[in-house]
């Protein structure tokens, strides 16, 4: 494996430079966005050629010239802003109390922080640019005894307020919505038709949510704008004129005026931020073609079959499985090197590096799907032994031998997170956590104790560490894919060892203890019957089919590159050595295909969420496990339509042939 500094070279060769010319590209498209709302804002229908001279007159002011200057700046700042916090793994939260907490984490305090002030610096050149009125913070009055004194110009105050506002919301919604996830597009295009056809509806955007934050901060501003206001009086020792209306009334903010200037703004501001969101989002998906091979062994690092196991950063691990999608279905040339030999010794190493890290993805995948559906099965208790739980069905047991030639049997006892997928671990050691949404979350106040003693790691001392003490007791040790490889080819469990005393048989508790355990469990039936506290915690219908397939992306292009690699191998592959992986292709795809189709059948799983178009957040990862479905399945028919009866001489199971006859003859 090769070192950090070696895997962070697409980080500062290629992701900073892609993020540093969609900053440019939006510093360039400011000016004639500026000029547009300097039109709009500055437009009156009774004297149009006076503001065209106003407007042609401001470009040689100097405090337009030098609001410009901080508009740039606030760009970088966004810019800035996207490259730290984007995500190609969209977090979802499961419950509103995990949403909640995303809200209140400290990281997001200092985003909306820095969001409140760009909305002011933002809000403030906006002033400027429009004048009249909102152009200061104080003008001159005079008192009542005629002598002179400054007071508070409230309009320009409110526009500054509505820009801090602004700020804080778009930063709220950017958690809520996950603006932050930068999602692949199926179809590739130039990023000029890429910015043209997404352009309007960034406007569309903009203006619709500019409307909506106008609202909340004018009903915000009409109870609770005497705050700010007095507090910035005497802050600066200004004083309220009298002969002035108040706007913290109905009266003062209802003012056509006022209002539509406050709504330009704000979609001036949201505007400038969702063109650079979405730059930043063109740029850094553009499709990048690493090399298959290379001749120099320093830049082996760069090649596309070690870039695959790259665990970090994950754009890296997403880009490389899209080009991998990408030259298998358009460039027979790099097809031709995954299919070559290394000289000397005439082994497929580019091809035993791709299938082995594209069969190890979807391992993962229908490993946390039978977890689930574990999981929900049992409404997430443990799950006693029955009789016939000790047998393995034939798909566990060919998904065993169909992988054991790329993969390690590795020991499972919890699930994984989407995120986890690159970064295998043995989920038993103590650094493991919990993975919600897919396991219970045993810090709940609804979690029952019997269910952390169930979880809850066994003493390797203890009697009841490694096999089954008796027929009526569940093994709390690795179960599918995980068992030793005696089981593996046998399909069997290990003889049970002599059942051993456990010393443990003879201990009570006090009653100390047991009078704190009956306390802890009113305690929990007390909030369970709370309204707020069951709405607070209970789970979200589909998010948590959501996130079990949050990083699909990378399994669906997995799918697309293995299926066509297979499907050219019959007419490119002159050594073969695409034949000897066949079967174990063969075998994850229907195992895959059999989880998801089980999934399916789940509540919620099926049912298509509504997609908005009211919001710059990207919703296509709620879209994933259809996409996923379809793939699948488009993959198996793909491979079976080119080697057809071929296909009957490869070694698999029993239930295997049986489903992979029913793609042969298209009954699936």
């Amino acid at each position: 494996m090769f070192s950090a500094e070696q895997s962070c070279w697409f980080v500062r060769k290629v992701i900073c430079w892609r993020a540093a010319a969609s900053i440019a590209w939006a510093v360039l498209l400011l000016p004639p966005t500026t000029a547009i709302f300097v039109i709009l804002g500055r437009f009156s229908l009774l004297h149009p050629i006076q503001t065209i001279s106003e407007c042609l007159s401001l470009i040689a002011n100097a405090s337009a010239i030098f609001s410009l200057i901080l508009l740039c700046g606030v760009i970088l700042m966004v810019g800035f802003l996207n490259l730290k916090y984007y995500t190609v793994i969209p977090t979802i939260a499961c419950s509103k109390i995990a949403l909640l907490g995303q809200l209140l984490h400290p990281r997001q305090f200092l985003n909306s922080l820095a969001h409140c002030i760009m909305g002011v610096i933002v809000a403030w050149c906006c002033a400027i640019t429009i004048g009249g009125r909102y152009e200061a913070l104080s003008y001159p009055c005079k008192q009542s005894d005629g002598s002179p004194q400054m007071c508070l110009n409230e309009y320009h105050l409110l526009l500054l307020l509505a820009g801090a506002f602004v700020g804080f919301s778009h930063s709220l919604l950017g958690v809520i919505y996950n603006m932050n996830y930068v999602s692949f597009h199926t179809v590739q295009q130039y990023k000029y038709l890429r910015f043209k056809g997404s352009l309007p509806l960034v406007v569309k955007c903009s203006a619709a949510q500019a409307l909506y934050s106008v609202r909340n901060y004018i009903v915000v501003y009409l109870f609770l704008g005497y705050i700010p206001r007095a507090w910035i009086c005497k802050t600066l020792n200004l004083q309220l004129d009298s002969s002035a209306h108040p706007l913290d009334t109905i009266a003062g903010l209802l003012d056509l005026s006022l209002l539509y200037h406050l709504w330009i703004c704000a979609t001036f501001l949201l505007l400038t931020w969702y063109i650079t969101l979405l730059l930043f989002r063109i740029f850094v998906t553009e499709v990048y073609s690493f090399p298959v091979q290379s001749s120099f062994t320093e830049d082996a690092h760069q090649c596309l079959p070690n870039v695959l196991t790259d665990k970090q950063p994950m754009i890296l691990k997403f880009l490389a499985l899209q080009d991998l999608a990408l030259l298998s279905q358009h460039s027979p040339s790099r097809r031709s090197e995954v299919f070559s030999l290394s000289q000397p010794g005439g082994h497929p190493h580019n091809w035993n590096a791709i299938s082995k890290e594209c069969l190890s993805l979807l391992a993962d995948l229908t490993q946390r799907l039978v977890n689930y559906h574990d999981t929900v099965a049992t409404n997430g208790r443990a799950k006693s032994l029955s009789t016939g739980s000790e047998r393995k069905t034939s798909s566990e047991t060919s998904v065993t031998s169909g992988t054991d030639d790329f993969m390690s049997p590795r020991p499972t006892l919890l699930m994984k997170t989407p995120a986890s997928v690159f970064t295998r671990s043995i989920v038993g050691s103590p650094a493991s956590p919990l993975t919600a949404p897919f396991t219970p979350d045993l810090n709940s106040p609804l979690a029952s104790p019997a269910l952390r003693r169930l979880t809850a790691p066994v003493d390797q001392y203890s009697p009841w560490h490694g096999s089954v003490q008796s027929p009526h007791i569940m093994r709390r040790a690795p179960k599918l894919w995980s068992t030793s490889t005696d089981s593996q080819v046998n399909g069997s469990l290990p003889p049970s060892p002599p059942s051993v005393p456990n010393p443990k048989q003879d201990y009570k508790p006090s009653l100390l203890a047991q009078f704190l355990q009956n306390r802890k469990e009113q305690v929990k039936h007390f909030l369970g019957k709370r309204v707020l506290i069951m709405y607070l915690f209970n789970k979200l219908p589909e998010a948590s089919s959501q996130a079990l397939f949050a990083d699909s992306q990378a399994h669906i292009w997995a799918l697309e590159g293995l299926s066509y690699l297979v499907q050219a191998s019959y007419s490119e592959d002159r050594f073969g050595v695409v034949q000897t992986a066949l079967p174990s292709i063969l075998s994850s795809m229907l195992v895959l295909q059999e989880a998801v189709d089980r999934h399916f059948k789940l509540p919620h799983a099926s049912s298509k969420p509504v997609r908005s178009t009211s919001s710059m957040g990207d919703s296509t990862y709620k879209t994933l496990r259809f996409a996923l479905r379809a793939t699948l399945k488009t993959a198996i028919y793909r491979i079976t339509t080119t080697f057809g009866d071929h296909l009957n001489a490869v070694q698999m199971s029993a239930e295997h042939r049986k489903r992979l006859q029913q793609f042969l003859e298209y009954k699936e």
